[in-house]
């Protein structure tokens, strides 16, 4: 069973699904979905559409340099397999697993990095720019430059009178 590639987005095209594009000068496009398809019709490029691999890849959005990647390409001829071979083969994916693992990991913490940094300070420069919804406008030209301390006995009489 042979799995193509969708010539536009990049994602698997399994036996029996998609559409298949052959040009007058023989070159074979094959395509995912009918989505794929009409993007290539209307000569969009796929490093210019969000939803794509290429794009995604161009813009920093997923990991490209990753050495095990390599691991993924075609093979069209059959191999003949030495037992230790195989054997070194596996124990060595599972090695490339845990790689990929935590590369991705790491990844995604670059990419997540500062974020929570970045959503305070936008909150706070929102809090500053609408003030006025939060306390009246009167009110914030009248504020004091420093908080001060209320005393324990003016809060518990404070209290009293409320009650």
């Amino acid at each position: 069973m042979r799995l193509e590639k969708c010539w536009f987005c990049s994602s698997t095209v399994y036996p029996g699904h998609g559409i298949q594009f052959v040009r007058n000068d023989a070159k074979i496009f094959r395509f995912c979905r009918s989505k794929c398809h009409k993007n290539f019709k209307m000569k969009r490029n796929p490093r210019k559409v969000k939803w794509t691999k290429a794009y995604r890849r161009l813009h920093g959005k997923d990991m490209t340099q990753d050495s095990t990647f390599e691991f993924e390409r075609k093979r069209n001829r059959p191999e003949r397999y030495d037992r230790d071979i195989v054997e070194n083969t596996l124990k060595a994916i599972k090695k490339i697993d845990k790689v990929r693992v935590a590369r991705a990991e790491t990844h995604h913490k670059i990419r997540m990095g500062g974020k929570k940094e970045k959503e305070q300070k936008e909150a706070k420069t929102e809090l500053e720019q609408s003030i006025n919804m939060v306390k009246a406008p009167g009110a914030v030209s009248l504020l004091p430059a420093r908080k001060h301390k209320v005393p324990q006995q003016q809060t518990q009489e404070n209290r009293a009178m409320e009650e």
